[in-house]
């Protein structure tokens, strides 16, 4: 009987490899039309694997916890001529030549000679087996650190998948306080019988795009903002707005006024937005994504309301389609919810600003209208940008506007 492929999809335009969550399937199951048959997990979603015709599974490649580059074969359909000419699928045995051509290769590998395809009589490729492209290590505080790092040093770096971050803390016994290969060596010795997990995709990504942004001098600026007026609306509303949609819509809507403070420093020129497309940061399992509320400063409170809660379900399933979180130029997140009463979020590498919200604390402030001190529901906001492009002065004044506009949700 003919044979049809059970392949890893191209699940979007920067994904090159995913990792099996769960199989749906086993050897001897029949399968129906487009039924899900595996379910896979990328560094930003979970998304389903279809059949692309009936059959029977006479092989099953997938393993669960294993990443696979885009295009390896997971498993194998048996099906009946009618079936392949009903869909139109073609035959393993002549696609075999041109499945080699439009297989993608893992970004996990660093050069050609980590792939290794073999070829099968069955005519398919043997699935790609990748690890991890961000191997961290647990690294200690030290007093020194790795500033220059040496070519037999680079070298073993690379064999371990380690980047400069990851040797940072390790105390160097080099000159200058540069560590060697053998201060490495003794302290990946020194942790070998370390308890540790294997980093899900999802964490790998966070720590990836983290290093990235901390590439530039970031600074943060913060203060105190009156939560009572935002708290009165939001018990006013039909559907209420979470705390981080109103400071979303009001951080548009200074942006929109001021664009350079959420610039990109290109050479020479600040390269203003076009569009005021706004994240804002989900906890989700072991990391965070960060759906785009689009145009966020054109449309107002009630109208975000639907959409922003539609998209933050959507982030806690790992479901977000890839449109809906690419291109944001500043991000939002509440990291109240934690109960925490301050911190220092960082931008994405992509973005400029990130605007963090903390837990509302009963404070007594001195109201000059009644002459004594009053209970108010305080947060802090902490606004953490990219010192090139926005001075401190810049950034307060940012955060007074924002400050200005939460002061009448009614408008938002």
């Amino acid at each position: 009987m003919p044979k049809v492929p059970i392949l890893m999809p191209q699940l979007g335009e920067s994904i090159a490899e995913a990792t099996i969550n769960r199989l749906f399937i086993a050897l001897g199951d029949t399968v129906s039309p487009d039924q899900e048959v595996i379910e896979v997990e990328t560094n930003k979603a979970t998304m389903g694997v279809n059949s692309l015709c009936a059959g029977v599974v006479s092989e099953l490649i997938a393993e669960e916890g294993v990443s696979y580059a885009v295009g390896s074969v997971l498993g194998i359909l048996e099906v009946t001529q009618e079936e392949l000419d009903r869909t139109g699928e073609t035959a393993m045995d002549d696609a075999a030549s041109s499945s080699s051509d439009t297989a993608s290769a893992s970004t996990a590998a660093s050069d050609d000679d980590n792939l290794h395809f073999k070829t099968e009589d069955t005519g398919y490729r043997e699935p790609v087996r990748v690890e991890p492209n961000v191997k961290g290590l647990p690294v200690p505080t030290g007093k020194g650190g790795a500033h220059y790092i040496s070519p037999r040093m680079r070298a073993r770096m690379t064999e371990l998948g380690l980047r400069a971050a990851d040797i940072s803390a390790i105390t160097g016994s080099g000159g200058g306080g540069r560590v060697t290969v053998e201060d490495l060596e003794a302290f990946l010795e020194h942790i070998d019988t370390w308890p540790r997990t294997k980093a899900s995709p999802m964490r790998l990504a966070v720590a990836d795009a983290m290093r990235r942004s901390w590439t530039r001098p970031l600074a943060t600026v913060a203060r105190p903002l009156v939560m009572d007026k935002i708290l009165d609306h939001r018990r006013s509303q039909a559907v209420k707005p979470g705390p981080a949609l109103y400071i979303l819509r009001a951080l548009a809507m200074a942006l929109a006024e001021n664009p350079t403070t959420a610039g990109y420093l290109i050479g020479e020129n600040v390269v203003h937005p076009r569009a005021f497309d706004i994240g804002v940061a989900v906890q989700v399992d072991d990391g965070v994504l960060v759906p785009i509320i689009r145009n966020a400063d054109s449309k107002c409170l009630s109208e975000l309301v639907e959409e922003y809660n539609r998209l933050v379900e959507l982030a806690r399933a790992r479901k977000l389609p890839e449109d809906a979180i690419k291109h944001g130029i500043a991000t939002v997140t509440n990291f109240g919810t934690f109960g925490l009463t301050w911190g220092t979020p960082i931008p994405l590498p992509n973005e400029t600003l990130i605007l963090g919200l903390s837990a509302g604390v009963k404070r007594p402030v001195w109201s000059d209208q009644t002459g004594t001190f009053i209970p108010v529901t305080e947060a802090e906001m902490d606004l953490t940008f990219d010192h090139r492009v926005v001075d401190g002065g810049g950034a307060g004044m940012l955060l007074n506007r924002i400050s200005e506009l939460l002061q009448k949700p009614e408008l938002l």
